[in-house]
């Protein structure tokens, strides 16, 4: 709070000090297309009598725009957008204009083949978010998961999507997204890129957002702009290890009643993954007594099936009701991991040695399906009623066989054992949200949402001993899940002179209650909480701007972390559920400049109360590895972010960010207390280069340097992330060929290191992520500019995890 009173009072004195410059004023207004329909990035310029450019900008996600610091004159107005008549209109300003709402007419001509050539830059920066500008780059023509490894920011790993340290909550289209974590992955490595406009990077979620959105990765796709029928075909090859196939069809239409996109994409893959694990065994007197080497591969088929629709039906100029629906099916996923393990003292003599087959199989569906209403009460009043239903179904089948030697190598015995784990989750969600847009220059945001989450889950396992099966009822479970959160906010912001403001609230009453049947363990969790944000934001001339802002969020435990279930890799490395977690809490501030129109410094303090990570712990009278989610007493981070981003030419941009951060871990793990801190530098450098006459030829470049930090108790070693993506337009701007190359420097791979109290390990990984990608699509219809693609909400369903 001091921290928080410091910043308050710090942006009062810069309201004192700064007076307004005297006959200044702006000119503001709505951009909107004849269905009233907000038109996003609209060119919105003023020239004086001589045809010279005075000021300009471009229209919010809102259509709305404000043109500041405008002497007493007469001016040409000028608001045009791809597809649309030009607007034109001459104006004596001799105070602060509102126009109110502006509309924008379609262009007959747009009903013809268009090529859109990008003239916005790459990277945008604003108070609360970072926006990176895709279209009509050579990043479209990937994968969507291979545009967010290229998002200045955004950290892909195998465990998720991060923004630096933080995990990242996944929104398109501003709705969650409605996968599990590893469907997610699945979900953006097999889904085209080709209709993606921008992802915008939001550190500090508007109150509209859920209140555990610490962190946002907001995908954001094409528009639908013009009438009429666009598709494409695609398809692309993947050799890394081991190749992988990807194809999909793509098809829009829109009249002046319906809007319709239906996307399918069909991905075959073979993934490889090798890893190097040592586990130091440890005596009474934490010196080693057996070290254990082992070498694992990993290798992971799977066919995905992945179907988005989206149906809108415009009742009325006002009124639109929507269906959207999101299905993900895979019908065969195989997971097989060899193990190998060397056992030696601590002279490093050899002892012995085992081996652990693990074979599974998978089963699993996943249907999202949304109904929406939306109503426009005026040009100052809009609704939007929202209901969802999600039905998932997980089925696991594994076998595991482990094979044991003695120090001569000599087989001495074995085990085997079989597991069935099932998961069935039912989520039911509804919400309302109103928008009333007080005057001219600000607006208010209201809503309300409830949901339910049903989750019934099993684990039985079988030993196989002289052939025979008996089951294993010490590790055999039922686990049942009921959550129930009801949520409102409000969100105002304010915009004056050269000032904005932004202040929200979200309050969420959540009850909780879940059962081990078999174990006889039961979790029941009942809590209110409050949570504010605040940006706030001053230009104090033209060329520099300063913003600060505040965010709470939680945390909360997913439905696999609360299931008391022990899964096993092997006999020897567990995942082991904790019934007793307790949501985790963040307070973020944010100070930041803009300043010489291409430079950011921002500083930026995150404190967690309760964090919750999965840490592996060795226990070193069992030697058994297990993985077990926890809740850490305190984690800080803070540090200095310098960011410059500069055109050098039209078709010639860079963007470069250099972090210095701090991560602080405590937490008391019954045999003491436990504080590690590690300073850090996290680096980017990406080039978008556009060539040839006709601009067909996109070029772009991305370097990432993560250098020695703290993650989760475990010290991860320098990482290198590169990668570079060439596309070349053809058959007449119809088809796209693409080449894609990851890894190049071999660099990406990573070490981590665990060394506190009783615990001593280290892994080295080795992804398959170095690959070269050859892709080409083709594009029919009559535009290219068009399509209402998004996914559906129910931020509940990010919290589904597989059983294992």
């Amino acid at each position: 709070m001091i921290a928080l009173q410091r910043i308050l009072l710090f942006t009062i004195f810069l309201m004192c000090f700064h007076s307004v410059k005297a006959q200044e004023f702006s000119i503001s207004g709505i951009v909107v297309d004849s269905e009233n329909n907000p038109i996003e990035f609209a060119n919105v310029v003023v020239n004086d009598s001589n045809g010279n450019i005075v000021n300009g900008t471009s229209t919010d996600n809102s259509g709305k725009f404000q043109l500041r610091n405008l002497p007493l004159n007469t001016y040409d107005l000028v608001i045009s957008f791809i597809g649309y008549n030009e607007f034109r209109q001459r104006i004596i300003l001799t105070g602060h204009l509102n126009l109110k709402t502006v509309v924008l007419n379609e262009s007959s001509e747009t009903l013809q083949q268009v090529d859109i050539i990008a003239t916005k830059p790459t990277v945008m920066r604003k108070p609360d978010r970072l926006i990176f500008n895709i279209e009509n780059t050579a990043l479209i023509e990937g994968s969507t998961l291979s545009v967010l490894k290229s998002t200045p920011g955004v950290i892909v790993s195998e465990g998720g999507i991060n923004i630096k340290n933080s995990p990242a909550t996944v929104y398109i289209n501003n709705r969650r997204v409605q996968l599990t974590p590893d469907e997610l992955i699945q979900l953006l490595e097999s889904s085209p890129a080709n209709s993606i406009k921008s992802v915008e990077v939001i550190t500090n979620p508007p109150a509209s957002y859920e209140a555990d959105s610490g962190s946002v990765v907001n995908i954001v796709m094409s528009k639908n702009l013009v009438t009429g029928y666009r598709g494409s075909i695609f398809t692309n090859y993947t050799q890394g290890v081991f190749p992988r196939y990807n194809a999909g069809t793509s098809h829009y239409f829109k009249n002046n009643k319906i809007n319709f996109n239906l996307n399918y994409s069909y991905s075959q893959n073979k993934i490889n993954r090798d890893q190097d694990d040592k586990v130091n065994f440890l005596d009474t007197n934490n010196d080693i007594d057996e070290i254990w080497k082992s070498k694992v591969n990993r290798n992971t088929w799977s066919q995905n099936h992945n179907l988005n629709l989206n149906f809108d039906f415009f009742i009325n100029e006002n009124s639109t009701i929507s269906l959207t629906s999101t299905a993900l099916y895979t019908p065969y996923f195989k997971y097989k991991i060899a193990n190998s393990t060397n056992i030696f003292d601590s002279g490093d003599s050899f002892l012995s040695r085992f081996t652990a087959d693990n074979l599974s199989r998978d089963d699993k569906f996943n249907i999202g399906t949304d109904l929406i209403f939306s109503h426009q009460f005026s040009d100052k009043a809009s609704m939007v009623l929202n209901g969802h239903y999600t039905t998932y179904s997980y089925e696991r089948d594994q076998n595991v066989l482990s094979n044991f030697f003695d120090a001569n190598n000599t087989f001495i015995n074995d085990s085997e054992f079989n597991t069935l784990a099932n998961q069935d989750t039912n989520i039911l969600t509804g919400s309302m949200d109103f928008n009333f847009t007080t005057d001219e220059s600000s607006s208010l945001d209201l809503g309300l949402k409830y949901s339910n989450v049903k989750t019934d889950s099993d684990i039985t396992r079988v030993d196989i001993i002289n052939n025979q099966e008996v089951v294993n009822s010490d590790n055999s479970d039922a686990f049942t899940y009921d959550e129930k959160v009801i949520a409102g906010y409000v969100n105002y912001t304010k915009s004056w002179d050269a000032w904005d403001i932004n202040l929200g609230l979200r309050v969420e009453q959540s009850n909780i209650d879940g059962e081990s049947l078999s174990l006889a363990q039961k979790n029941t969790q009942n809590y209110f909480n409050w949570f504010p944000n605040a940006s706030l934001s001053h230009s104090v001339s033209d060329n520099f701007s300063i913003y600060s802002n505040y965010k709470r969020s939680i945390g909360r435990p997913d439905f696999r972390s609360l299931n008391p279930f022990t899964f096993f890799i092997n006999e020897n490395t567990v995942v082991v559920g904790n019934p007793d977690l307790s949501p985790a809490y963040f307070d973020s501030f944010k100070l930041g400049v803009n300043f010489l129109d291409h430079f950011t410094i921002e500083a930026y303090y995150i404190n967690y109360d309760g964090d919750i990570i999965e840490l592996p712990r060795q226990n070193n009278n069992t030697n058994i590895v297990a993985y077990t989610p926890t809740n850490l007493e305190k984690k800080v981070d803070y540090g200095l972010d310098l960011v410059f981003d500069y055109s050098i030419s039209n078709g010639w941009s860079i963007y470069a960010l250099t972090s210095f951060y701090k991560m602080t871990e405590e937490s008391d793990f019954g045999e003491g207390f436990v504080k590690q801190v590690q300073w850090s530098n996290y680096s980017i450098l990406q080039n978008n280069l556009t060539l040839l006459e006709d601009n067909s030829l996109n070029i772009d470049v991305n370097l990432e340097w993560s250098n020695k930090n703290l993650m989760d108790f475990q010290t991860v070693e320098n990482r290198l992330i590169s990668s570079i993506n060439i596309s070349k337009a053809i058959l007449k701007n119809k088809g796209v060929i693409s080449l894609g190359v990851e890894d190049i420097f071999n660099y990406q791979d990573f070490e981590t290191s665990i060394a506190y109290l009783n615990q001593s390990s280290s892994r080295f990984q080795n992804l398959d992520n170095r690959f070269v990608r050859l892709g080409f699509r083709y594009k029919f219809g009559n535009t290219k500019l068009s399509t209402n693609e998004r996914t559906t909400d129910a931020e509940e369903r990010e919290r589904l995890k597989d059983l294992n």
